[in-house]
């Protein structure tokens, strides 16, 4: 059986690294250097590292940038924002990538997500879906961080994000982000029976009692969080302690 993964999740935007709420993120939380050496001293599992400007404004990712941080990031980094194309995702990996995240740009060329696993290997390829709620309670894909509408709805997508190759689905409720509230569970469970790959649970960790009911009742196989490490004393490395005792499997 593999292990529950614990992993923070940085948003970049611009110069430094930012969080806010509903994927409004303004507030800055410090520098994405610093925060990924403090990170190699926590026992993190893996890494999620977001360009959240990148997508709005057209531009493709910073490789230089994520160069730089590979070099002094001990664990498994995801990269996302901005790619666009087959050569995006070869660029981030030559530079030290471990996984590639796409989340509009598999939905505009969703060849590209079949194309990506057959040359890099699906283990390399994360398809990010962010949803929302509506008042009556169904869910929608958004696009461009958590702007814009498709009709689509996430079960379906994640199960031909799948079938096209996908490694792996990191699963965001943009209403939930930030808010610390707890994950969407339920969405969470429905996505997890749906797919036979992972499924990393995002938006709206509080408490490492959410991250729990997140593996057990969700079914996901990781979950990833931002604003509980940025603004509290809780650690990744105490989340996998309150797991372990809690009866999860988890690398300690």
């Amino acid at each position: 059986m593999l292990k529950h993964r614990v992993m923070p999740t940085l948003l970049f935007k611009e110069v430094g690294l930012v969080k806010g709420v509903g994927y409004d993120s303004w507030r800055r939380v410090g520098p994405a250097m610093q925060t990924v050496k403090v990170y190699n001293m926590r026992q993190v599992d893996e890494l999620i590292f977001l360009d959240i400007a990148a997508t709005p404004s057209g531009a493709r990712p910073d490789f230089h940038q994520i160069d730089e941080l590979a070099d002094e990031c001990f664990m498994p980094m995801t990269v996302g924002g901005g790619v666009s194309s087959v050569e995006d995702i070869r660029e981030l990996l030559w530079v030290g990538a471990d996984k590639v995240a796409i989340n509009t740009a598999a939905l505009e060329d969703k060849d590209l997500i079949s194309k990506g696993a057959e040359q890099f290997g699906n283990q390399c390829i994360t398809v990010s879906i962010d949803f929302c709620r509506h008042g009556d309670g169904s869910a929608e894909v958004m696009t461009h961080c958590g702007r814009q509408q498709t009709g689509l709805d996430p079960v379906s997508w994640a199960r031909e994000a799948e079938a096209r190759g996908a490694g792996e689905i990191l699963l965001g409720s943009v209403e939930r982000d930030g808010t610390m509230q707890g994950y969407d569970v339920e969405m969470i469970r429905t996505v997890s029976d749906a797919v036979g790959i992972p499924v990393i649970a995002s938006g709206g960790a509080g408490t490492f009692a959410h991250m729990a009911e997140a593996l057990e009742r969700g079914g996901a196989d990781a979950v990833a969080a931002a604003s509980m490490f940025h603004f509290t004393e809780l650690t990744p490395k105490d989340a996998k302690r309150y797991l372990a005792e809690h009866g999860l499997q988890v690398r300690l």
